[in-house]
């Protein structure tokens, strides 16, 4: 784990006992803090005990004597703040975060942060996995995977962190600087947590802080393919000690890199340069993953990674769970995980990507509804609904696309099953890309996707008997 000298000796409070916060609470105590920790959630509470961690009431603890105020990323901070934020704030008692604490604690490590509405995750591991295939030291994880202050340690001077950040754990940060910082997208989501579209945009624009300390240059990467990123990449452009490398995957990009077409092109240099075809990379399906790989690809040279390396890389990456994760395919009809489509534009990136669609979408709805799927509900067969959303979308689709309310994803499921399984249409796929979040019925959206992983597995296996 991560050893935060800088706070040892110091009387630090945290409140939220998540992956994170567990790990926070463990690093800063392991470094020597005095560390006290409270959640709202009594199992949580429970496993910190078990850990050995100090728990105290922190809505009724007295702040006057803490350093700091370690929030995990989910306790709302900057508007309309938790009566424990507001209590720290009165007695004057400095908030922060485990990002802020991780680049104080190793300031010497380059650190590459990527943050968007959508495709942080495919981003983040995509860049893990070109500098891991280049046989570069990277540790990958934040919003993704292990929690910063998980970390080892870093040894050497080639260490590199790769962040995946949210508008949430940028908020949290006041010093900590990036020498990559890569913006994917823009797109209205969060905006109760921010006070609107200003506050969400300006957090994520928090990625962008100048080193405090060094001279060194620092790189921004950011995509095209939004007003926002456009608007931003303009003002990034004429900001000193700053390079910045334009992306786009719907359109040829001077002095960047683009992915139009499917086909991945470097332009930064005096005469643009065909790397690789993206369309034939099964893991990397649509637009959507090819302005991610335009991005990755982006961060890889500018850390010094061979074109040809990245190329290769791209080619055999993976891909991600509950991201248009292919499960399995009974009869020609394909069943596919986008459980992380937890709002409209990141479902649109899916439908996209498939025709004949069996769709099965709803949950917790989200700012904006189904709004940006409807340029592609044309691909849509049939669509089955499901919990908190369920009516408001059966609303939204009247007259353009077949509804079936099923209420909970196993009834989603088996109907969606059942009708494409009879339409025999080749190349069918039963999609679920929820357009909402997963809070309503599961405790996350890797819970939601791992039970429509289960419930098709079993489908496969009695089409197989």
């Amino acid at each position: 784990m991560i050893r935060i000298a800088t706070r040892t000796d110091r009387k630090l409070a945290l409140f939220g006992l998540g992956a994170s916060g567990l790990a926070a609470a463990r690093a800063l105590a392991a470094s020597g803090a005095a560390v006290t920790a409270w959640d709202d959630n009594g199992d949580q509470r429970r496993r910190a005990a078990d850990a050995g961690l100090a728990l105290d009431d922190l809505y009724s603890s007295d702040f006057s004597g803490v350093d700091a105020l370690v929030l995990a990323p989910g306790i709302p901070y900057t508007h309309d703040p938790h009566p424990v934020v507001r209590r720290a704030q009165a007695a004057g008692c400095a908030i922060t975060g485990d990002i802020e604490l991780l680049l104080e604690a190793c300031p010497g490590t380059r650190a590459i942060g990527i943050t968007g509405t959508n495709g942080k995750s495919t981003t983040t591991s995509l860049i893990g996995h070109i500098l891991h295939a280049a046989g570069r030291p990277a540790q990958v994880g934040g919003n993704l995977g292990p929690p910063a202050l998980a970390f080892d340690m870093p040894e050497g001077d080639d260490a590199i962190f790769v962040l995946e950040l949210s508008s949430y754990q940028l908020d949290l940060t006041e010093r900590a600087a990036f020498d990559i910082a890569v913006l994917i997208n823009v797109s209205p989501d969060h905006l109760s947590r921010h006070g609107g579209m200003e506050g969400y945009v300006a957090a994520k624009k928090r990625i962008f802080r100048n080193h405090a300390m060094r001279e060194r240059r620092q790189t921004a990467v950011i995509g095209l393919d939004d007003g926002f990123g456009r608007a931003i990449c303009e003002e990034m452009s004429a900001r000193p000690r700053w390079r910045c490398v334009p992306f786009s995957a719907e359109s040829p990009c001077a002095n960047g890199i683009s992915a139009a077409g499917g086909v991945l092109v470097d332009a930064t240099d005096d005469e643009p340069v065909e790397i690789c075809r993206l369309d034939g990379i099964p893991t990397l399906p649509g637009v959507h993953n090819w302005q991610n790989a335009a991005a990755a690809y982006a961060v890889a040279r500018t850390a010094g990674v061979g074109r040809d390396e990245i190329a290769a890389a791209l080619a055999s990456y993976p891909g991600l769970s509950h991201r248009q994760e292919l499960v399995a395919e009974i009869n020609g009809v394909r069943y596919v995980n986008d459980s992380k489509a937890t709002n409209g534009e990141a479902a649109a990136r899916a439908l996209a990507c498939y025709d004949d669609i069996f769709w099965i979408a709803g949950g917790q709805p989200k700012e904006g509804g189904l709004d940006a799927t409807i340029p592609w509900l044309n691909r849509v067969r049939h669509a089955y609904l499901m919990g908190e959303a369920e009516d408001a979308f059966a609303a939204r689709l009247r007259g353009t696309v077949a509804v079936t309310r099923c209420g909970t994803l196993a009834a989603a499921v088996e109907a969606a099953h059942k009708a494409a399984q009879s339409a025999k249409l080749p190349g069918s796929v039963v999609l679920l890309s929820p357009a909402c979040a997963s809070f309503d019925q599961w405790k996350s959206f890797e819970a939601r996707g791992d039970g429509f992983r289960t419930l098709v597995r079993e489908l496969a296996m009695e089409a197989a008997t």
